[in-house]
């Protein structure tokens, strides 16, 4: 009996200690606010930072849409992807699809330029620049993809192409701006300068707003976010089927 009165004592006290190290766990904000202080030079690229549920880690999210964690005590940093052993699953880029994502009904899509492809069962909306080369080959491939419709926010990043707005509002003042659209990137026919009323500053901060920092950059119609030139093979995986 003495025995058995030991061994449960025994229990309960690292019962005890182990809710007493869960309880001393250091909140988000509190792992937040040591990042902060020992690197300072990121403090302002922080987006969020949660609980990881892994390994006790902490997830810090950036504003270029990315990933890195910490340790409670920020003792360590590290880039890189988590995968779950069992299934080999990718569990980052699972959370990055989850914080990336942009759900087409929240955007303004009068805002866009509009085409409808066959029966225009899948969505696709684009962010474009007219001078991005990338932009340029991801319209030659859009040529080939049907039952789609494309919704398209002129976005120029003049700080790599200087005419960029200005093609871009060109466009947008055109009679046809979609025609106007696919001239410009597919044939390089220049369109003739306009002024009218356009949303152009209002898309600048809509891409603010959702950190988007490149073009093109792709939503699918579940919300997934593509940064990047892809392929027709890749936009048909995507999109889905018809």
């Amino acid at each position: 009996m003495p025995h058995r009165i030991h061994k449960t004592g025994r229990m309960a006290a690292l019962l005890l200690g182990l809710a007493l190290a869960l309880g001393a766990r250091a909140d988000a904000n509190t792992v937040r606010h040591l990042l902060e202080q020992r690197q300072p030079k990121i403090a302002g690229h922080i987006v969020s930072v949660t609980p990881a549920h892994v390994l006790g880690l902490y997830e810090i999210y950036t504003d270029d849409r990315q990933i890195i964690y910490t340790d409670e005590g920020v003792n360590y940093l590290f880039a890189g992807d988590i995968h779950d052993a069992r299934t080999l699953k990718d569990l980052t880029e699972e959370r990055l699809a989850t914080l990336n994502a942009i759900p087409p009904s929240a955007l303004p899509l009068s805002q866009a330029l509009k085409r409808v492809k066959g029966n225009g069962k899948r969505l696709l909306v684009l962010f474009s620049d007219p001078d991005c080369p990338y932009c340029r080959k991801l319209e030659k491939e859009l040529t080939g993809i049907t039952d789609v419709t494309i919704y398209t926010f002129l976005y120029p990043i003049d700080s790599l192409h200087p005419k960029a707005s200005e093609h871009s509002r060109d466009i947008w003042c055109a009679p046809d701006r979609q025609k106007a659209w696919e001239d410009y990137l597919l044939h390089n026919v220049v369109p003739p300068k306009k002024e009218c009323a356009n949303p152009l500053q209002q898309v600048q901060d809509l891409g603010t707003k959702y950190r988007l920092t490149g073009t093109p950059t792709l939503v699918f119609g579940d919300g997934r976010v593509v940064a990047g030139l892809l392929r027709r093979d890749e936009l048909e995986k995507a999109l889905g089927p018809h």
